[in-house]
């Protein structure tokens, strides 16, 4: 995904003043909360997604999350959480979590800059392309527990297979 050509020099060291800029040059849905936050709104294949950008001055670090339009139910959490291990064991960056308050299933990671001199449009372009690859990837095992009532190895099985074309 080529989001954005910008020259990194004419901008701001904050890092969401370049994000604001990659996601309004893509024309995506965001709003700005405050200096330090972030949220962007994106289509998927499967679903929309939310994305949640935070700036912590403090650590020196970028959090992001994407969080999926779906939520789940109490008494599929236990088996959501065994999917959590098997699908983070694969994964090489971020990692997939649920929120406690309401069981919304979300893919997160942190990018420390301490030192640094800021985030580039690269990095910016490596986590979307991350993010919504991973999301995409697992949508469908997340699914298949949560309403369809398999199992967590069960749905790994059939998320993991390699689909050609489209029906």
């Amino acid at each position: 995904m080529a989001l954005l050509t910008i020259d990194n020099e004419s901008t701001t060291h904050h890092p969401l003043d370049l994000l604001e800029e990659v996601v309004g040059a893509n024309e995506w849905a965001f709003e700005r909360a405050s200096r330090d936050e972030l949220a962007v709104e994106i289509e998927g294949r499967w679903c929309g997604y939310r994305l949640y950008f935070f700036w912590q001055e403090d650590m020196g670090a970028l959090h992001f999350s994407s969080i999926f339009e779906t939520k789940v139910p109490k008494a599929r959490r236990q088996e959501v959480h065994n999917l959590l291990a098997l699908i983070n064991e694969k994964l090489w960056l971020g990692h997939f979590d649920l929120s406690s308050d309401d069981g919304t299933p979300m893919f997160r990671h942190t990018i420390p800059l301490r030192g640094a001199p800021g985030v580039s449009v690269e990095q910016f372009e490596d986590l979307f392309d991350v993010a919504t690859t991973e999301c995409e990837r697992f949508y469908p095992a997340f699914q298949f527990v949560i309403w369809g009532g398999k199992s967590a190895d069960d749905a790994m099985a059939a998320a993991i297979l390699d689909v050609e074309g489209e029906a």
